[in-house]
């Protein structure tokens, strides 16, 4: 019987490290490997002084949600992932027993504002803290869906 009363879920909100890596099963289900970064201040009372602490998380995604990652996630971009906390073991190519602690992502959505190509290389040295906005509109456009109005007449509001 499964326990109602436990609960496994993540949300992290950061930026990301740099674009995931795609690979496709030999069932053809895609599946994606990235890392996010949070950050947090940690005061010190004794020296009065705040240093920060950036933890880095590795996140999976499947399928479809694997594809979306490809496509949309830039390097620096910030992201709010929501996932479930997995632990894995394997043994690799010299028969050591490897673990390891990830996050498998359900939900990403997409934060913030967007990186321009110029400052990717800054993002990866870690020069950029915050990123200039894009004027320019985006490239992708989605179709415009004529709504129907067949049995709009009975709706009462």
């Amino acid at each position: 019987m499964r326990d109602r009363n436990s609960f496994n879920k993540v949300i992290l909100v950061g930026n990301l490290v740099k674009k995931p890596e795609i690979r496709h099963i030999p069932s053809g289900r895609a599946v994606a490997r990235f890392q996010v970064a949070t950050n947090e201040q940690i005061y010190n009372r004794e020296t009065r002084q705040a240093t920060d602490r950036t933890e880095y998380h590795r996140i999976v995604a499947w399928g479809p949600l694997a594809e979306f990652c490809d496509r949309f996630l830039e390097t620096g971009r910030q992201v709010m992932v929501e996932g479930r906390l997995r632990w894995r073991s394997w043994e690799d190519r010299d028969g050591n027993r490897r673990n390891s602690t990830e996050v498998e992502a359900v939900n990403i959505v997409l934060l913030g504002k967007r990186v321009p190509p110029q400052a990717e290389a800054q993002v990866e040295a870690g020069a950029v803290e915050d990123f200039p906005e894009i004027s320019e509109p985006a490239t992708e456009e989605f179709p415009e869906e004529t709504p129907s109005t067949e049995g709009d007449d009975e709706i009462p509001f």
